[in-house]
């Protein structure tokens, strides 16, 4: 299963190498800042941008700072929503702390391009990420058995 991780500091940076030693295939995305050497020598994919990473996932995991951040990824022209055009099965799933009512509407416009979307922010701080123990909230539609299949090992 590969994964799109999209915001690699502080907090997604650890994030990041959990799923990789968990044994997920990471996609990142130079768009911004080089991925972190780290996470591309252990065989992250590395793409030039949100676009190209969501079109090689299966998931896309945003950890960004805050909702214009979120926004730009999400819908810039080269961004995830873009990367969803015709696919199937797709998931995004937003783990930044942003507004509550920015995150319904970036719902609504990620679900009318056909993929599911949840809003997952995390509690616990970098000690959590780091120690993969952070508290997940997870809001969005119940995704059907057969779909959740698709997503969790």
């Amino acid at each position: 299963m590969k994964v799109a991780f999209i915001g690699t500091g502080i907090m997604g940076l650890p994030m990041a190498k959990n799923l990789q030693n968990a044994g997920y295939e990471l996609v990142l995305s130079d768009h911004f800042t080089p991925p972190p050497a780290e996470l591309v020598a252990r065989g992250a994919t590395v793409c030039h941008s949100p676009k190209e990473a969501t079109q090689l996932a299966d998931i896309t995991i945003l950890m960004l700072p805050n909702t214009p951040q979120v926004e730009e990824v999400l819908f810039e022209t080269d961004g995830v929503e873009a990367g969803l055009a015709g696919s199937a099965n797709k998931l995004v799933i937003d783990m930044s702390s942003i507004s509550p009512m920015a995150t319904q509407s970036f719902a609504k416009r990620i679900k009318e391009s056909g993929a599911q979307y949840l809003d997952a922010p995390v509690s616990g701080g970098e000690v959590g990420a780091v120690n993969a123990t952070l508290s997940i909230m997870v809001g969005g539609d119940q995704l059907p058995l057969m779909r959740r299949d698709l997503y969790l090992k």
